[in-house]
């Protein structure tokens, strides 16, 4: 699952007529029992197999081969469990969020669809999505999943999705560089990584053609360096907070270490599209990427020597960032028992074993990660390492507008172009302008 940021919020038109089905009757919902609602009544729900064949919906993008393959076989595996629910699953190739937000829209959303943590905060805030708490029974086993993962679907202390798999940012880096230039284990902390960096990078002239670190200059990826020395994104209102003294000081580091040291570039300085090809290609000696960086670059670089470790601590403390999927349930769904089966089925330990079982996708559950061996890979454990401390991506549903302003003066600032300061200051100023316009 290789993380792409860059999303579009709700227009205040979706927000009206969202809110207004929110509103209507759960006529047609058969359900029995209890689930919570957002305003704490109670609606009719159940846990039990579906008596009666039913067809239920599923909406995702899509993957590679090997993937949609494993998918496949999980779909087979549930109906053999549950042979009266058949799932339909639909592959929404473009504009994924959009094409999702407009059928909730006309009433013809599906009733199990993925949501990304980064959407997540925006859908819940418009009550479209099905709180999952009271269909959860004690064998689903809530306590297996990593925490920051289920906390990233949660709103309030209610469960609107539970995570299909994740990925944290982990630290590459090429052996062979290390080798030559004497360093004989990846750094443990910030200090250790700009000494690595600086003997790391190599020029031929006034150019430089090996960065000892590259850097992708975006909030996505620098969101745990601003909480390092107790900074946030945003505030309590969703107002961007980016500018804080505190939140400089992890970001000084990233910046400081390009226009100072000269010894960190971004990819497009040397000629490559993103983090994973600026360190197969040799132009980067380490890099911070997730999971989906190892079968690219088995597929691509087969002889590259190479190996991972868990981030650098900043300022004495564990940080790394978390990209995470959920499945989730339509509220106006008129099949929810056999949605809930489904996601049961998914997010459940057998489900989730035969999804993750070739290591394109990590298991959020530490169960399966264990029985696959996931925390012991020589490639993967330090992936996995860091999802008990990560900082899952999503900032509330204000989080496009101030991701979209950070970045276009993060990027100006890492440049050389202009003060850190002054360009947060700036891009804060014009979130909020944008933020309160919205309102």
């Amino acid at each position: 699952m290789m993380k792409k940021s860059g999303v579009v919020g709700l227009s205040l038109t979706l927000a009206a007529v969202l809110m207004l089905s929110a509103c209507g009757s759960n006529e047609g919902n058969t359900n029995k029992g209890t689930a919570a609602t957002n305003n704490g009544t109670a609606q009719e729900a159940t846990k039990e197999p579906a008596a009666e064949p039913v067809t239920i919906t599923l909406a995702g993008w899509g993957a590679s081969p090997e993937e949609q393959d494993l998918l496949n076989q999980t779909l087979k595996e549930f109906e053999a469990k549950y042979p009266n629910v058949k799932v339909k699953y639909e592959v929404i190739a473009d504009q994924y969020m959009d094409v999702i937000k407009t059928r909730l829209i006309g009433g013809e959303g599906p009733d199990v669809f993925y949501l990304d943590a980064f959407e997540a905060p925006g859908l819940i805030e418009r009550n479209v999505l099905e709180p999952l708490d009271s269909y959860v029974t004690e064998d689903f086993d809530v306590a297996d999943f990593e925490q920051p993962m289920v906390d990233a679907f949660k709103q309030e202390g209610v469960t609107y999705g539970f995570p299909k798999d994740f990925s944290t940012l982990a630290m590459f880096y090429n052996k062979k560089d290390f080798a030559e230039a004497g360093i004989a284990a990846p750094p443990a902390t910030w200090d250790e990584l700009k000494a690595a960096a600086a003997k790391l990078t190599k020029k031929e002239g006034d150019k430089t053609v090996r960065y000892g670190f590259g850097v992708a200059p975006e909030l996505a990826r620098q969101m745990f360096m601003i909480q390092a020395f107790g900074g946030k994104v945003a505030d309590d209102k969703g107002n961007a907070a980016f500018a804080s003294p505190d939140a400089l000081k992890g970001l000084q580091l990233v910046t400081d270490m390009h226009n100072v040291d000269k010894s960190s570039g971004e990819p497009k300085e040397v000629g490559a599209g993103w983090g994973g090809e600026m360190f197969g290609q040799g132009k980067a000696s380490i890099v911070f990427e997730g999971n989906w960086a190892i079968p690219f670059l088995e597929s691509n670089y087969k002889d590259l020597d190479y190996g991972t470790a868990e981030l650098p601590t900043v300022n004495g403390t564990k940080g790394t960032m978390a990209f995470t999927v959920a499945y989730v349930m339509n509220k106006q769904s008129e099949k929810k028992e056999a949605a809930w089966q489904l996601i049961s089925f998914l997010t459940g330990k057998e489900g989730m074993k035969t999804w993750t079982s070739k290591g394109f996708a990590l298991p959020t559950r530490k169960s399966v990660a264990q029985e696959l061996g996931y925390d012991k890979d020589e490639m993967r454990s330090a992936i996995v390492a860091g999802a008990s401390y990560a900082t899952p991506w999503q900032a509330g549903s204000t989080l496009p507008t101030i991701m979209s302003n950070f970045n276009n003066q993060f990027v100006d600032t890492f440049m050389g172009n202009s003060k850190l300061e002054d360009a947060m200051k700036k891009a804060e100023t014009v979130a909020n302008k944008e933020i309160a316009a919205a309102k």
